[in-house]
């Protein structure tokens, strides 16, 4: 069997994660954290591309990693126009909407970009992205909202959904394409889809907080409220934003967005984190049978991953509602960097054909 090796690039907010394969093997990995300082001399976030890029460089340097060795660069999909599920090769459009923002500033935007730049002195080596946030199956009628000014979207965990979906199928001696399964995502945002024989056909979208509150979103808000309190003159766009993404949730009702330290108080009896730790697990009880109504109730299983996963207390809640539906699997954590390097594995074997932007 062929040996190719094959870089996976995962910039955040704070960090860019980095990973180096040989095939399904990994060989290294770092996380470089960014000070808020350096990051703070650039006023778009596109402007770090260098910076970061340079970082990595140095890391692979220090490993006596060569560029020349490598078979593909896998970059985290950033906020494109929708898109549907697979691996896409990094192409001129992709990078003037990478740089533009098309759908907004994030740091996942940089993937591609410095993906794309690295290759660019490589023979044979080609840069992709795989299964960006901004994946979008919705069925049609999932689209429509109450009124025809507001479309509902689809930005969700699409990268670890997806990954988590096919490891299961795998597991049950079956294929992704034959299931129907609700994935529940459970990190700083929480997401929820429905998956129908392959394809996402509903899921709440995770970056503006729809759906469950988290960690540090507050969810889907009574709209009469919200709208009275966005007219109040009290408060500005940005400070009602930061209320929906950011200090909500947890934050807002409990002072932190640290979700262990809930755990904590919950296990020594503290009445408030108690409720808080119940409510949220309760309202994403709520969106998965939402989800199996979506799957007209054919859900073959309820699979539940990202780090509040490890909690076996709120996987508990979350089963004591959601059980009569399908049979419940908890994937703890969440691997994006081989979910990025497998898919991009899969172009290399010729498992699957690498799609373009357009």
């Amino acid at each position: 069997m062929a040996l190719y090796k094959i870089l996976a690039i995962n910039p955040g907010s704070t960090s860019t994660k980095i990973a180096v394969y040989e095939n399904e093997q990994l060989v290294f990995g770092k996380s470089i954290r960014h000070e808020s300082a350096d990051l703070g001399r650039y006023p778009q976030m596109s402007h770090q591309f260098e910076f970061r890029k340079d970082l990595i460089l140095r890391e692979l340097n220090d490993m006596g990693i060569l560029l020349s060795d490598l078979s593909a660069i896998v970059g985290r999909g950033g906020l494109l126009k929708p898109i549907p599920s697979g691996v896409y090769e990094v192409n001129q459009a992709m990078i003037d909407d990478l740089f533009r923002g098309v759908q907004g500033e994030h740091a996942s935007n940089l993937g591609g970009l410095i993906a794309a730049d690295m290759v660019k002195e490589l023979s044979g080596c080609k840069a992709y992205i795989a299964d960006p946030v901004v994946v979008d199956e919705l069925q049609p009628v999932a689209r429509i909202s109450g009124h025809p000014a507001f479309q509902r979207v689809s930005i969700f965990h699409a990268l670890n959904q997806k990954a988590v979906a096919k490891n299961h199928a795998h597991k049950v001696n079956t294929h992704y394409e034959e299931l129907n399964l609700i994935v529940v995502h459970l990190g700083g945002g929480i997401s929820v889809g429905a998956h129908c024989k392959g394809k996402v056909i509903d899921v709440n979208n995770a970056l503006d907080g729809e759906g469950p509150f988290s960690p540090e979103r507050s969810g889907t808000l009574p709209a009469g409220a919200l709208a009275k309190m966005c007219f109040s003159g009290n408060y500005t766009l940005d400070e009602v934003r930061k209320m929906m993404v950011g200090e909500g949730g947890m934050v807002a009702h409990l002072g932190t967005n640290q979700f262990t330290a809930v755990c904590d108080w919950v296990d020594n009896g503290r009445a408030d984190a108690c409720l808080i730790f119940d409510a949220m697990a309760y309202n994403v009880a709520k969106t998965i049978g939402a989800m199996a109504v979506a799957l007209k109730g054919e859900v073959d299983g309820i699979l539940i991953t990202g780090g509040m996963a490890f909690s076996e207390l709120f996987v508990q809640r979350i089963q004591e509602q959601v059980a009569f539906l399908a049979p419940v699997f908890t994937y703890p954590g969440e691997d994006e960097m081989a979910a990025l390097a497998m898919n991009g594995l899969a172009v290399l074997r010729g498992e699957e054909t690498p799609k373009q932007y357009v």
